[in-house]
């Protein structure tokens, strides 16, 4: 060849050895670092054809499986789950469609593409070399989840949940849901029958497959008191505090007057003035409707009720989160103090609701509540150990102290009297009239066991009557969970 072609040869090649470098870095790059991300981009379609295929480890809790991958000829993969209606709030489903509840939040975790699983990480992926899928093992006490639904689902309720946590650590002890579903008519490897089984579901108006113990919303009724309470308590008050009571209350510039329940005609609630822990043990209206009013007023009770985590989608495992519960910001006092009684606009889930009695039993301060307790890897070994971690102050050491004291007389003396010899020490119980509805939101939140006071409950029944009715679930639980 001539010099001059010899010269144009040598330069082809050095610009096809470079184009081929930077090829094969880009792959390099894809498949080892945006591989995962590619798979889960909602607009790959590919990414539900193979999900079967994969043996995806199982979901525990208490040594007991919950959720695990058996195989069914070939090399595919069924996914089941057993008392499933009960733990379903727990594991969630794994569907040909999407994941939810901690099937979703470790998702890569138990199909064994998280890279924490992968023996020499970047080697790995780029051969292409399966790992097997890892243990997830969640905080649940799987004797009091059962006792919790089999209580709900007895209570002649159209909804009902209960949600449990250890206040010092934050773990979720139990999460339950009713009317609930079976994962296992939703997890089918049959297209066809899981759409059926997903019409079928979504078209029940009580919406069997949402967790209402974190994703739905319910007016708390006279649970929400003791935010109210606690913001009179920032504001300086003291539960010996003189407080104005009466029979009714007719907030500025309001049309109507709020009353107390006729049941508390001829109590102390009708008397001018009584200590702030007596208004709370009774459930004065009156009380609690002058304070978001007037003293400390909407911004003070928006206040407290946002330290305890209200107006946040609070995490409780990675990438789930429930839905916001809210308290309104207004300027008219009517609806400041139809709010502060836990009605008109004031929302709450029973996660939310759970975690304003752990703040106060674990003095003020409210731990970040957790659904998985560890994550394993397919050898036993620990991979990552979930450590507990605040949430948030809500208030001080002292005030909390003497919340505990009024929840406390609310079952000795209270409205939660009946409950004076369970194992339930201190606790608020709620009733929330549904406009146009027979049936009551009945709320009862509170703390136990007596020996050692330490898990905080939340119990919501949907059903005529009143929210002491749901008290002698949360004992049951609580009785669960010392067994």
């Amino acid at each position: 060849m001539r010099p001059g072609i010899d010269r144009a040869v040598g330069r082809t090649w050095i610009v096809a050895l470079v184009m081929a470098g930077a090829l094969m870095a880009n792959i390099t790059y894809v498949q080892g670092f945006e591989a995962q991300d590619l798979r889960d981009d909602p607009l790959n379609a590919r990414q539900f054809e193979d999900r079967f295929k994969i043996d995806r480890g199982p979901i525990v809790a208490d040594g007991e499986r919950l959720a695990w991958s058996d195989k069914v000829g070939g090399d595919r993969y069924q996914r089941r789950y057993k008392d499933g209606p009960v733990f379903a709030p727990v594991t969630g489903y794994f569907s040909v469609f999407a994941q939810t509840g901690l099937e979703d939040a470790e998702n890569h975790f138990l199909d064994g593409t998280d890279a924490r699983l992968a023996t020499t990480d970047l080697v790995d992926r780029l051969i292409g070399k399966h790992v097997p899928g890892g243990t997830v093992e969640s905080t649940v006490d799987v004797k009091a989840q059962r006792a919790a639904y089999d209580a709900l689902s007895g209570a002649g309720a159209r909804r009902a949940a209960a949600v449990v946590l250890d206040a010092r650590t934050g773990a979720i002890k139990v999460m339950a849901s009713t009317p609930s579903y079976d994962p296992d008519e939703v997890s089918t490897l049959d297209r066809q029958k899981a759409v059926k089984a997903f019409d079928r579901l979504g078209d029940q108006p009580l919406k069997p497959l949402l967790n209402k113990a974190a994703n739905e919303l319910f007016p708390p009724g006279s649970t929400f008191k003791t935010i109210v309470a606690a913001s009179a308590l920032r504001a300086g008050a003291s539960e010996n505090t003189q407080v104005r009571a009466g029979r009714s209350y007719k907030p500025p510039r309001a049309g109507q007057a709020i009353a107390n329940d006729a049941g508390d005609i001829g109590g102390s609630c009708d008397l001018p003035r009584i200590p702030l822990a007596e208004a709370y043990a009774q459930s004065c209206n009156t009380t609690f409707a002058f304070m978001g009013a007037e003293k400390p007023g909407n911004d003070g009770v928006r206040e407290a009720a946002s330290r305890f985590g209200f107006g946040d989608r609070i995490g409780y495992a990675p990438g789930l989160r429930g839905v916001a519960s809210s308290f309104p910001e207004t300027g008219e006092p009517s609806l400041s103090a139809l709010g502060s009684i836990g009605q008109g606009s004031t929302v709450a889930s029973p996660l939310q609701m759970a975690l304003v009695a752990a703040g106060i039993l674990n003095d003020g301060v409210v731990m970040k509540p957790r659904l998985v307790d560890r994550l394993r890897a397919a050898n036993g070994r620990t991979v990552e150990k979930f450590s507990p971690g605040e949430l948030s102050e809500a208030m001080s050491a002292d005030q909390a102290r003497q919340m505990r004291d009024m929840m406390r007389a609310v079952v000795e003396r209270g409205t939660g009297k009946s409950l004076k010899k369970t194992s339930v020490l201190g606790g608020k119980t709620g009733t929330a009239d549904i406009e146009g509805a027979s049936y009551n939101d009945r709320w009862f939140i509170g703390f136990g066991p007596r020996s050692d006071p330490k898990y905080a409950v939340a119990v919501l029944t949907e059903a005529p009557g009143y929210g002491i009715e749901s008290g002698p679930i949360a004992a049951e639980i609580i009785d669960a969970l010392g067994r």
